[in-house]
């Protein structure tokens, strides 16, 4: 009994100081976002002497923050609802119906898919969006976003569809439900949990991606809230405090978006 409670504590000590290394540059990053650049440079490890918003009114509209921040929110809320949708109906369609052939074939696109990685397309997929005449527009990260999401979705998806009774299905047909009427009623209400995960993982890869949004989107208009935090630095003229108040507004959606969804998230992991 003795070993297993020394095993226990040891395991919860180890959690917490992976936990403490993970929330530490957070948490000062935030206290920073409070304080001013005298108070940052003189004592860098200490608690602001005043609480103050200044910095994060100055990074929202001096360094149109708001701006970037708007355009990142609506752009990874489409692109992940889109993935989440389209990749349901076509884990359905795998998962239920019968299509022997092109399903073996799909899948095993969708695996190369997987396989492929997203800086070899960057050249490819800007010579298609340009002929496209989507080049410097929302839908030049939307589509791509859509696209390279679709895989993982699909197979996560899969995956919940496979373990959910046909005999729940057969039931609706009797009631007289159609095809989407089963979709709809009966499969998505009892893979919430699981669509919510996946809009999850969507909506973070399409938050956090740099890559794509500094190549198809020149604009200033368009840019998103990754790509402007690189010009930051410049623009806030040394300002720290400001800084990390632009910092931090890259981290509130995340944040907010997992404490309103993770039961959710709990539920789709426990099962």
């Amino acid at each position: 009994m003795k070993e297993i409670r020394y095993r226990r504590v040891f395991l919860h000590a180890v959690l917490m100081l992976y936990i403490g290394i993970i929330l530490f540059p957070l948490l000062w990053v935030l206290n920073s976002s409070f304080k001013t650049n005298k108070e940052i440079i003189a004592s860098p490890w200490s608690l602001p002497e005043q609480l103050s918003f200044s910095n994060y009114w100055n990074a929202w509209t001096g360094a149109h923050v708001g701006h970037y921040f708007t355009n990142s929110l609506v752009i990874s809320v489409i692109s992940a609802v889109a993935t989440l949708l389209l990749g349901t109906a076509t884990a359905y369609a795998l998962t239920r119906m019968e299509f022997p052939r092109l399903s073996k074939f799909l899948k095993r696109i969708l695996m190369l898919a997987l396989l492929v990685p997203a800086g070899s397309l960057l050249v490819p997929l800007y010579m298609l969006l340009r002929s496209m005449y989507v080049y410097n527009t929302p839908l030049a990260l939307i589509l791509p976003y859509v696209t390279m999401g679709l895989p993982l979705t699909v197979f996560i998806c899969s995956a919940f569809l496979k373990s959910i009774p046909s005999e729940l299905e057969e039931a609706g047909i009797m009631d007289g439900l159609s095809i989407y009427g089963l979709l709809w009623r009966v499969i998505l209400p009892i893979t919430i949990p699981s669509l919510v995960t996946v809009f999850m993982l969507n909506f973070l890869s399409n938050w956090n991606e740099f890559m794509m949004a500094n190549l198809f989107l020149t604009k200033e208009k368009f840019r998103t809230l990754p790509v402007s935090m690189v010009a930051f630095y410049d623009q806030l003229n040394m300002n720290y405090g400001s800084l990390c108040a632009a910092i931090m507004f890259s981290v509130i959606p995340v944040m907010l978006i997992y404490f309103i969804l993770q039961k959710r998230i709990i539920e789709s992991i426990k099962s």
